[in-house]
This record gives structure tokens, sequence and C-alpha cells, in this order.
């Protein structure tokens, strides 16, 4: 690795300095983000270690101009965390928890709290109007984009857009469970 190879623009992941800079400030935040939104360790380091690889191959695309490198690097993370539940919703039967604890040393999934998360999201949904719960069932949990959705609800997509806004916003003035 070379100094400043990557241009102008350089995140300093390809230099040893600027790789080990960056691990010290963000593999803490990477991993955490991570392993909130995958809920598994081992995914979560896989997240990270795919993050900076990324990072480090696309080193010359960074614009500081459009952010800092924890901004560039925490959007890559989030394209990665979404591979990953993409793949895993694909295939779901390829790993299992058993494998997963092997690997990770972490216990199973608790099934009672994602059935209570699955009643709790049930019961918020069946207070929204039925196009809002549809467009938000669609964009939201089905990960669909809104041009998609609008073509299969034969409506335009500010439609489909204005929908969720207020389903969302209709759902944050509900009152805290506790």
């Amino acid at each position: 690795m070379t100094e400043n190879s990557c241009g102008p623009h350089c995140a300093r992941l390809c230099t040893t300095d600027g790789l080990v800079e960056v691990l010290a400030a963000e593999r803490g935040l990477l991993h955490w983000r991570a392993l909130r939104d995958l809920g598994d360790s081992g995914l979560a380091e896989h997240a990270v270690q795919e993050t900076l690889l990324r990072g480090w191959r696309a080193c010359g695309d960074f614009d500081v101009r459009k952010g800092s490198v924890r901004t560039w690097l925490l959007a890559i993370e989030r394209n990665v965390v979404v591979d990953i539940v993409r793949a895993r919703a694909i295939r779901p039967g390829d790993v299992g928890w058993t494998d997963l604890t092997e690997v990770t040393g972490c216990g199973g999934p608790d099934f009672a709290d994602g059935l209570v998360d699955g009643l709790l999201v049930d019961d918020l949904l069946s207070r929204l109007p039925e196009p809002q719960r549809a467009a938000v069932v669609e964009v939201i949990l089905r990960d669909r984009g809104y041009r998609e959705v609008a073509e299969d609800f034969g409506v335009p997509v500010g439609t489909v857009k204005t929908r969720v806004h207020y389903a969302l916003r209709s759902l944050r003035q509900l009152p805290e469970v506790a």
C-alpha cells in the first residue's frame, strides 16, 4: 500500500496508517450498528469486514465534500446489511440457528420476543386505514421500491409516498407501549 495511491479524494483506507486509524475510530460503531440490525454477532462481524473491504476497494471514490469517512462507511454498511438480510431471506434454510450458535457461541433467538414483536406490529398496522397499511407493508416491511408499489397499486408514486409518510406520522403519535 502506498500513501495517497487513490487520488485526491482518497478515504485513506488504501494506506496502512489510514486503515489503522479508521479501524481504531470506526470499528466499534460499525459493529454496534450491524449487531443492532442483524441481531447476531457473527453476522455483524462479517458485515463490518465486508464494509471495510468494500470501502478499501472504493477508496478513491470517497468524496469529502459529501461527508466524512464515518458517514461514507455507514452508508456502505447499510448496503452490506441489506445484502445480508436479502441473502438470508432467499435461502433461509441454508444456515440454521444451531450452525450459527456453534460458530458464534451465542444462544438461539428468543422466539417469544419475535412473536410479541410480530403481534405488536400487526396491532399497530391494524390501526391504519387500509391504503396506508398496504403501502407500509409493501414499502417498509417487504422493502419494495415506491415506483414498483405504485405500479402494482395503479396509483402515482407520490400517492404511495404520501400514504407511507402519513402512516408513519400516525404511528409515531400513538402512545408508547410499556
